[in-house]
């Protein structure tokens, strides 16, 4: 199957399901999440482990995060900001 079938099913499967397009939109944020979280970890040269320390996070959360497999609240993300001097910044663009 090519790219472009790919995304015109994926285009006609949004089109049709309200659930299956709120969960692609999903997917697609706590993506974002998890390459942000991993650029700032590595950023700061720590392994997971480290990071989850420096955060007050359980390393699992961290990897879960990482992994895209868990939405990371508002709240988690806030404090791995403030834990870490970042600003956390969120953009509707």
């Amino acid at each position: 199957m090519t790219l472009r079938k790919v995304d015109d099913l994926i285009a006609e499967k949004k089109q049709n399901s309200a659930k299956f397009a709120a969960a692609y939109e999903q997917a697609g944020v706590d993506l974002e999440i998890a390459i942000a979280v991993k650029q700032l970890r590595d950023s700061l040269d720590l392994s997971q482990r480290a990071f989850a320390e420096l955060v007050g996070k359980p390393q699992s959360t961290i990897a879960r995060i990482e992994s895209g497999a868990v939405t990371a609240s508002n709240q988690t993300l806030s404090e791995i900001a403030q834990r870490t001097h970042k600003q956390l910044r969120i953009q509707f663009i």
